[in-house]
């Protein structure tokens, strides 16, 4: 919930933020597993290589949600 809107963070870089340096699969898994995205915005969080990755709701609906937040 930190992460700005239209911005994103890697997997990776939420485990170390939240002292867990070898924690992404953790992270992934919790957002996999969020059914409130639009209290917690798992659709700000991608690879670390910049792809968006998976989404609960599909990749489409996440790349449309990054679009409208950076466009705000």
């Amino acid at each position: 919930m930190k992460i700005p809107a239209g911005q994103t963070r890697s997997y990776e870089q939420i485990a170390r933020q939240i002292g867990s340096p070898r924690g992404a699969r953790a992270v992934a898994r919790a957002c996999a597993n969020n059914r409130v995205a639009v209290v917690v915005p798992c659709h700000r969080v991608v690879r670390g290589d910049g792809s968006l990755g998976g989404y609960r709701w599909g990749l489409p609906l996440k790349e449309k949600l990054l679009q409208r937040e950076r466009a705000a």
